[in-house]
């Protein structure tokens, strides 16, 4: 579920850089097919750069006294969940409904084209299909069928028509259309894909209008004619039909001097902010341990460690890897445990055509001391005194360890089980490294959210995250998570031997600043919205024409006053804010007052 809303959002912000690019520099460009191409591979690229990645490795030291979660006591508090719990699920439910509602428009959309292309008797001209219908309607294609109403229009206002709507079909704009609706149907929560949906059509109208009048001798007739169809709102969706809003915005770049050939370099001014949003955003990055690049390639000394804590598992891999290593026979028998399954006896053979035979043995009534395994120059050492030898590396330059131990989110794993790990849900690897011993340390990005969007205090005392990270590990007696209160407590045996659990003063919780209901925005009536005036039948009556424009002017002004006065909102939300900043300050002065009494507690304790 994250993953997908994070690909969202990715394609979300590729689709704004896209429209903004078109909006600020190539809207008011003549390059109208190049335009077309622009916005149709913006969208193409907003659903695939989203799954490119480009792979950094960076090379790690190892860690440094890294903590063992596995060996901490935690205390898990189960509590009900939260409103936020529930956040990704409601997220997603709202998402599905509006998709369900959108593809629900979309198929009744395709009914009622349906129902006006049934039944209708089609007209065959070269490629195109025509069909002259009763119906009012606009005038639209739909790939390669016309759909007009010829009674509603002169021979020479159809002509004009027809000519637009050839060009709709021989450049099959149906299928810019259709991918519009597609991409608002999907990404229906970001307003910017129904401006950048508008700025595709309007852009296949420049199109149409840009060819058609190539092949119409009157240019101010075929502008006529879209004056005088301006008024027609019969119009059928997911098709290019003649009739669109801001016909004043097509007449403008019907006459409108080409742009020149130079200003193509725009185009290229959105390629540095994508590679921007790929260093920015799509670089995995993989750690790995430096390795010994000086260390002798010549004879392989390796020292491995048993100690107390081995299973039977882990002794199987020591004698498998020196069977392999070495073609010797390490054989671990008359093995012992106490209680705590520790081992207190055991006896290790060996034997081989190069090493010989040989035999130690250790057992007592406590458990084993850690045995050291040696093998240098050709011979097996087994002794219970630690060693000093150097790791150096095999013929193929790569670093040996036997002895390897691997936890994830603080619990010890398996390698197999690091194999099945996802790279994909890795936040932080750590490699520690000393003599023999290898520790390979895993945080989850999972496990790493947890850490850091909860409060830390040890010992009372608040910590960041950085002081949790350097604390000694042996140190730690106990750590309770409690999720409702974001917090993790550490509790340190120092302080557990001096005080006991119940004397430790409760530090106080924070508060929240307020929150409750907001003033409602003002509403828009609609009902007072101005209606645009109606355009002369006669167009050659200048008289008329000129009340036209008056009108216009003045129905302009009126769309100018409909915008609601926001003024009084905004002092009202001004005035909720302000109060609730004065009850938020209290609160955290007795906030800053109780935590002056705890830190005195806490010193009282400590003297």
């Amino acid at each position: 579920m994250e993953a997908l809303f994070i690909y969202l959002i990715k394609s979300s912000g590729l689709i704004v850089l896209f429209y903004l690019a078109y909006f600020l520099m190539l809207r008011k460009e003549t390059f109208f097919t190049s335009n077309r191409w622009f916005l149709l591979a913006g969208l193409i690229t907003s659903v695939l750069l989203p799954f490119v990645f480009i792979t950094k490795i960076i090379w790690v030291e190892p860690a440094s006294n890294p903590i063992n979660w596995s060996n901490i006591p935690m205390t898990n508090y189960t509590e009900e969940k939260t409103f936020e719990d529930y956040l990704p699920l409601l997220t997603a439910l709202a998402y599905g409904i509006g998709t369900l509602l959108l593809l629900g428009k979309f198929a009744f959309d395709f009914y009622s084209l349906n129902a006006v292309l049934k039944g209708k008797s089609i007209q065959q001209q070269a490629d195109f299909k025509f069909i002259d219908t009763k119906e009012n309607v606009a005038p639209f294609s739909y790939f390669n069928t016309i759909v007009y109403n010829s009674a509603l229009y002169t021979a020479s206002e159809l002509e004009n028509i027809l000519e637009h709507e050839k060009v709709h079909s021989e450049q099959n704009h149906t299928i810019d259309v259709l991918i519009s609706r597609l991409f608002c149907i999907v990404f229906w929560f970001n307003p910017f894909i129904w401006l950048y949906k508008k700025a595709m059509l309007q852009n296949l109208e420049f199109i149409a209008d840009s060819e058609a009048t190539k092949k119409i001798s009157d240019k101010k007739a075929y502008q006529i004619t879209l004056l005088k169809i301006t008024t027609h709102e019969n119009c059928v969706a997911i098709t290019n039909h003649f009739y669109q809003s801001l016909i004043k915005k097509r007449i403008v770049m019907l006459n409108k001097n080409q742009s020149k050939k130079w200003n193509s370099w725009k185009y290229a001014l959105v390629l540095p902010l994508l590679a921007a949003f790929v260093f920015l955003f799509q670089v995995k990055t993989i750690a790995q341990e430096k390795t010994n690049q000086n260390a002798s390639k010549s004879v392989l000394d390796v020292v491995t460690t048993i100690n107390k804590n081995f299973s039977d598992e882990e002794l199987k891999k020591k004698a498998e890897f020196f069977k392999k290593e070495f073609n010797c026979d390490l054989i671990f028998s008359e093995i012992e445990r106490n209680s705590s399954k520790e081992i207190t006896g055991i006896t290790v053979n060996y034997n081989g055509n190069l090493y010989g035979n040989g035999t130690y043995k250790q057992h007592s009534n406590s458990t084993i001391k850690d045995i050291y395994i040696k093998h240098k120059g050709g011979k097996i050492d087994i002794s219970d005194a630690e060693i000093d030898a150097n790791i150096k590396t095999s013929s193929s330059d790569k670093m040996l360890s036997i002895d390897k131990e691997i936890f994830i989110n603080g619990e010890k794993v398996s390698q197999n089980d690091m194999d099945k790990l996802d790279p994909d849900e890795i936040e932080r690897m750590d490699v520690n490294k000393k003599n023999d011993q290898q520790e390979i340390r895993i945080v989850t990005k999972k496990f790493h959210k947890t850490i850091t969007e909860n409060d830390i205090y040890i010992d009372g005392e608040k910590a960041d995250k950085n002081e949790l990270l350097q604390l000694d590990q042996n140190t730690i007696d106990k750590m309770d998570v409690n999720k409702k209160e974001k917090t993790i407590r550490i509790t340190t045996k120092t302080n557990t031997q001096t005080f006991n659990d119940t004397d430790i003063p409760t530090p106080p919780t924070p508060p929240k600043f307020p929150d409750g209901p907001m003033p409602v925005a003002p509403p828009i009536d609609m009902s007072k919205l101005p209606s645009p005036p109606a355009h002369p039948s006669n167009v050659k009556d200048k008289k008329a024409m000129a009340e036209f424009e008056r009108k216009m002017k003045e129905f302009e002004k009126k769309m100018e006053s409909f915008e609601p006065d926001m003024t009084t909102y905004e002092k009202e939300v001004e005035e909720v804010m302000a109060k609730r900043e004065q009850i938020f300050e209290k609160e955290m002065t007795k906030y800053e007052d109780a935590m002056e009494k705890y830190r005195d507690a806490l010193e009282k304790r400590n003297n």
